[in-house]
């Protein structure tokens, strides 16, 4: 008899279901959420395991790596279209979520995530790191100015290596606005100093590696962006066609057509929010600075027909497809001949 299993995650319990191959529930439990204790709990069952499904998340990565590792049949499952179909249940918990992915497993109704290997998943923790540092090092910025602007001390536009010292003027001959100013200062100097560091390390690691450096020979990729692209797909062969990138990453317009309706949205913003930010920032870059080449005169041409952002979003995703291509060939970028990206 084939089982087909499924795994709701938490951090601490994992509800499972097993279902027969005719779709009846065979049993159900709750296991720690380890490799090996639902490894060796999955080896217990009496029958042939189809399939193990887990959605992806947080701890799927990690559990999908050790229960590969122990032989087991695991996908990843698709996070969208998993809570999609199970908001169809009118209650939600844990067991019920873990019989709606073994169904869904069992009518092969779902879309398989790739598992980042090892490498890749380092090089995102790194880049986490320095967004979560960048981010509360803006943030006590955007802190301190309100703080001043409330009563009406205004620090106005100023340069980064200025702005303690604008601060201390502003709040000089006040013990009250000193004594709030200065505790934040010293933790926007200590940010700034790690952002410094993990800015240098992002940059070391793209130049030691190859694909990064090639994906940088393309105007407007710096470092972050070919390390998130390098990690975000870490495997270019899982692409058949380079073209399929750009649907992936969720640049390509949104379609509702049912009957006579037949509607174009935005994009579908499906994928990784990371790239798809990364590469969005590279076409600004692409359009207004840097050296000129086919690609930029191509955005200028439909930013003039079409309007700046959409030609905005068209270049970010074209960018995404000939990354792909410059990968899978091994060629650097060409600023004066097109690079065929139809393969």
């Amino acid at each position: 008899m084939k089982l087909f299993i499924g795994l709701d995650v938490s951090l601490e319990k994992t509800a499972i279901c097993v279902i027969s191959e005719h779709g009846k529930i065979v049993k159900e439990a709750q296991v720690a959420s380890e490799p090996e204790a639902l490894s060796c709990w999955i080896n217990d069952q009496d029958g042939a395991i189809a399939a193990v499904g887990l959605e992806a998340g947080p701890l799927s990565q990690w559990l999908h790596r050790g229960l590969s590792e122990a032989g087991q049949a695991v996908v990843l499952m698709e996070t969208r279209q998993v809570k999609g179909a199970l908001k169809a249940m009118p209650i939600k918990t844990d067991r019920r979520d873990a019989e709606g992915i073994a169904r869904l497993l069992h009518l092969g109704w779902f879309r398989p995530v790739h598992c980042k290997s090892v490498s890749a998943q380092e090089v995102r923790a790194v880049l986490s790191a320095r967004k979560a540092v960048q981010q509360g090092f803006i943030t006590l910025e955007m802190s301190l100015r309100g703080l001043l602007r409330n009563f009406g001390l205004k620090v106005g536009t100023i340069s980064r290596g200025r702005f303690e010292q604008r601060i201390r003027e502003l709040a000089i001959g006040n013990p009250m606005l000193e004594a709030a100013t200065e505790p934040m200062l010293s933790a926007r100097s200590a940010l700034r100093r790690e952002l410094a560091g993990l800015e240098r390390h992002v940059r070391q690691l793209a130049q030691e590696d190859p694909v990064c450096r090639r994906l940088m020979s393309m105007p407007g990729i710096g470092a972050v962006v070919a390390l998130t692209y390098r990690s975000a797909v870490d495997d270019p062969d899982r692409f058949t066609s380079s073209k399929k990138v750009g649907p992936w990453v969720g640049l390509t317009p949104s379609r509702n057509q049912s009957g006579e309706r037949d509607i174009s949205g935005g994009i579908t913003k499906a994928g990784d929010v990371n790239l798809r930010r990364a590469l969005c920032q590279a076409a600004t870059v692409m359009m207004h600075r840097g050296r000129a080449s086919w690609l930029r005169t191509w955005a200028a041409k439909l930013a003039r027909r079409r309007g700046a952002k959409r030609a905005m979003v068209a270049l970010a995703r074209r960018i995404a497809v000939i990354l792909h291509r410059m990968w899978k060939d091994d060629i650097d970028f060409r600023f004066d001949t097109p690079v065929d990206h139809a393969g």
